[in-house]
């Protein structure tokens, strides 16, 4: 499709310098450094590792990024990963060995942390007026010729603002700018087209901004998998395409090489694609761009739902997250109480979902008619059947639900294979 960004490899490796102590929760303080627990090849269960764990499991994650990148490839889309869901160098190295063309940071803070392991293109899918996040982009502008950043625009105020930021500064190149699409009560974005015209005409106008594209968000837009929702979505997307060709007939992007058009969250990216990678009019070099960000770890949740490739076979993604909680309480008959909590997990797209339990002697018993009754902020109130097998001291495994809200309560994260052996420790920066 075309180049993909780079990331500094030797900033990621220097992660397996860093030692693990009291600041990672659940993970031995054994003030060894993360490459010599790794070569210890930890068990989870009989090596203090303290509950709960949250896990990823390695096949599932393999799978997850290798899927999604075959299935860009074949359907002719770029992709650029949205960071934010794992905020995790190690695995946007793997993402960019992929393939993917950038990284898709929310805020400067996130783009920030990409720039500080060396990720050479960032997508900023949000306006970008605070002066201070405009100065740090021409700093990076200065530091380094190569760095690629674009943002978005979806006001001729927001335009002015950036404009007179800038002339303030005078970075040595203009900051690329797409405008924003967006729906009646959705997020931020142009409802008309003329609104967006006039905001072509006032980037124009900026020695300091370049129009390169447009760009929205259609998880904003659709509600579910119903025809209505999917309906919506494509109604959505064909007004970008709609504006993206009215720009182009008006020489709004005259000179460039390549112009970007880009939507796609983790829930309608397949509609995305059928849309934004139909055929362009001659002569209009689009990147069609996804930014899908939760298909990492998938769910055992919302996205289970929703994703496009959530059906059996070989392109469904699967479940890379799990989490286990140890059993302390057995108060009544049919209420056990655990030791994960929304500190831990996950509770704003559902609830844990329990899976297995695994007894003092190993024994694995997969878990029906187990619910997750609530969470606090330390105890999970877990409803047991009748002859349920759980028992106090016994560890239940957890299925989760939207990623994005279960890797910010993590610093670092063990990635174990089948047997449960840790093989590596994932560094996220919230």
């Amino acid at each position: 499709m075309t180049n993909p960004a780079t990331i500094d490899a030797d900033a990621v490796a220097k992660l397996r310098a860093q030692v693990v102590d009291w600041r990672f929760k659940s993970i031995p303080a054994s003030n060894q450094t993360v490459a010599e627990v790794l070569h210890d090849r930890l068990d989870l269960f009989e090596d203090e590792f303290i509950g709960p764990m949250l896990v990823i499991d390695d096949d599932a994650l393999r799978h997850n990024l290798e899927t999604m990148a075959a299935w860009c490839a074949r359907r002719g889309m770029a992709l650029a990963p949205h960071g934010k869901t794992t905020m995790a160098p190690q695995l946007f190295e793997r993402q960019l060995q992929l393939g993917a063309w950038a990284m898709t940071a929310a805020n400067i803070s996130q783009a920030r942390v990409y720039r500080a392991f060396g990720v050479s293109r960032i997508v900023l899918a949000n306006e970008l007026l605070d002066p201070a996040g405009l100065m740090w982009v021409a700093d990076e502008f200065d530091t380094d010729p190569d760095f690629e950043f674009n943002c978005w625009v979806d006001s001729v105020r927001g335009v002015e603002l950036m404009d007179a930021t800038l002339r303030a500064r005078e970075p040595n190149r203009p900051v690329d700018v797409l405008i924003e699409v967006g729906g009646q009560d959705a997020r931020a974005g142009v409802r008309e087209q003329s609104e967006a015209l006039r905001i072509a005409e006032a980037v124009h106008k900026s020695k300091h901004l370049r129009l390169i594209g447009v760009g929205g968000y259609e998880g904003a837009i659709g509600h579910g998998t119903s025809a209505e929702s999917i309906a919506s979505v494509e109604a959505f997307l064909r007004r970008m395409r709609d504006l993206t060709v009215e720009l182009a007939n008006r020489d709004f992007f005259a000179g460039l090489d390549q112009v970007i058009v880009t939507a796609g969250g983790s829930a309608y990216f397949d509609t995305v694609a059928d849309v934004l990678g139909e055929p362009w009019p001659e002569g209009l070099p689009v990147l069609p761009l996804l930014r899908s960000g939760a298909y990492v770890t998938h769910d055992d949740g919302y996205y289970r739902s929703v994703s496009p490739l959530r059906e059996d076979g070989a392109d469904a993604f699967h479940p890379a997250f799990h989490i286990w909680a140890q059993v302390t309480s057995l108060p009544q008959p049919d209420l056990a109480i655990l030791t994960m909590g929304k500190r831990d997990a996950s509770f704003d797209e559902g609830l844990p979902e329990p899976q297995q339990v695994r007894d003092a002697d190993g024994k694995v018993t997969e878990l029906t008619g187990h619910v997750t009754r609530k969470l606090n902020d330390q105890h999970c109130f877990l409803t047991l059947p009748a002859g349920s097998p759980v028992r106090v001291g016994d560890w239940v495994r957890f299925g989760l639900s939207h990623p994005c809200t279960v890797f910010d309560k993590w610093p670092m994260i063990p990635v174990v294979d089948a047997d449960n052996t840790v093989i590596d420790l994932i560094r996220t920066f919230f």
